[in-house]
């Protein structure tokens, strides 16, 4: 098992078994922090990076399962297991539809305690890079990959061009099993049918003109750890029967061989595409597409998950203003405002470029809406369109625009509420936005005469 640098956050009211957990933890060689409470564990967890919570159920004032919620909030991959006395259904059901990964029954021994926190903890190696999972949405997708993660099921991750397919699939490789594995990924539609069966199954040599020596294929480079097949439904046909076969035998033949090499890998496989259509058009093949579709995942699109737009953002904006130079960059709150309402039919790739230009065209320290440039689109129809404004465009100009642009704003969220009837439920369902932000924004327009109860 790989070494294990972070600490484990151990959360228990009662000072004699927090101490006794604390000691189990220790002498078994592994850090951990020990506090009494929700409160205790939300400051910790502020400050400070760990590998799993463990957390009572029973406690005061904050109970482990709004304490669950909150780290869910804020750390969606972070693992928590709970300890209970109580064995009630209803709070386990409560608890594992809220992300827990699973329950202690008090009293425990040890061993118990050290076999969930093997299980369950994050790999040393995985400091959540480029995840970010903020929407309802995206946290029970997370929470289905950690799931399937947990077996050797073969997955096939579908969604938009540009939601994120791979960071998915990374994510599954490194909550798995094989995490210390290889993790090689081949986006089938990139490489030439000529060149695809060699790169995939390998080849001998003199196998063909230029196979001066042997190469192993991506099947055999990813041996004890996970393969990702990246748009599998661009591969042609003469070669999905090969891939059919790879899969069925778990075994690779390379091109111009003849003695078949075992493998011991895992499958994720891609599409953007409507397989079933692919299915019935005769372009991917009926039995492939049931060997692949063991645990199928759907990826939500940017525009349904409109809660992560603002903190992909964010992220984007320091890891690639540090490649860049320009750490300490910010996007201000009309920024922040225009990406929400951006249709982003090109997704988080989409964002990520909007992100890179505007670094490059910020001429101070923060990235406004006119740095953006976002290209006007239709958006849906629970999002205000922004207007987009040149990168060239005077500061005067730019200040109309962003003036125009939060009259815009206003205009819809006000409208939007009124069309539902004053139901502040409704209009954030609509709108994509939190309650707290909708709270704040309708003081807002009272405040400046535009809005009355």
């Amino acid at each position: 098992m790989a070494e294990h640098n972070l600490p484990i956050l151990v959360v228990e009211d009662d000072p004699s078994l927090r101490e006794a957990i604390a000691d189990t933890l220790e002498l078994a060689g592994r850090p951990c922090v020990a506090v009494d409470g929700g409160e205790a564990a939300l400051k910790v967890l502020a400050e400070q990076a760990f590998s799993i919570v463990v957390s009572d159920v029973r406690m005061m004032p904050m109970d482990g399962i709004t304490l669950l919620k909150e780290i869910r909030l804020r750390l969606p991959h972070l693992p928590v297991v709970l300890m209970t006395a109580y064995a009630e259904v209803d709070k386990a059901v409560d608890a594992m539809r809220s992300g827990a990964c699973d329950f202690l029954l008090k009293p425990f021994e040890p061993q118990a305690l050290l076999a969930h926190i093997n299980k369950y903890e994050l790999p040393a190696s995985d400091d959540g890079a480029g995840v970010v999972a903020i929407d309802p949405a995206s946290r029970e997708l997370f929470s289905i990959a950690q799931r399937v993660a947990q077996t050797d099921a073969t997955v096939l991750l579908t969604g938009e061009s540009g939601v994120g397919k791979e960071v998915v699939a990374r994510f599954i490789h490194r909550q798995s099993a094989r995490k210390n594995g290889p993790f090689v990924a081949i986006n089938c539609a990139a490489i030439p049918d000529s060149l695809l069966e060699a790169t995939l199954f390998g080849y001998e040599k003199g196998a063909f003109t230029g196979a001066q020596q042997a190469q192993a294929g991506k099947f055999e480079q990813a041996q004890d750890g996970t393969l990702l097949l990246d748009e599998v439904t661009e591969m042609p046909m003469s070669l999905q029967a090969k891939l059919l076969r790879v899969l069925q035998e778990r075994e690779v033949e390379r091109v111009g061989g003849k003695k078949p090499v075992a493998l011991n890998i895992r499958i994720i496989a891609t599409s953007n595409r409507d397989m079933a259509e692919a299915v019935a058009k005769g372009v991917f093949r009926e039995d492939l597409y049931y060997r692949l579709n063991v645990f199928p995942v759907a990826i939500p699109s940017l525009r349904q998950r409109r809660e992560d737009i603002v903190p992909i953002a964010r992220h984007f904006v320091v890891e690639h203003g540090g490649r860049f130079g320009r750490t300490g960059m910010t996007l201000t709150p009309e920024a922040e405002t225009a990406l929400r309402a951006h249709s982003w039919p090109g997704n988080v790739r989409e964002l990520e470029n909007v992100i890179q230009r505007a670094l490059i065209m910020a001429a101070g320290s923060s990235i406004g809406p006119e740095t953006l440039n976002l290209a006007p689109r239709p958006c849906s129809e629970n999002t205000a369109s922004v207007p987009a404004v040149s990168p060239a465009a005077g500061l005067t100009e730019a200040k109309e625009k962003v003036d125009n642009m939060k009259d815009l704003e206003r205009e819809h969220i006000l409208r939007t509420l009124a069309e539902v009837g004053g139901s502040r439920k409704k209009a954030i369902e609509r709108l994509g936005i939190s309650e707290r932000t909708l709270r704040y924004k309708l003081q807002q327009y009272r405040d400046e005469g535009h809005f009355q109860d």
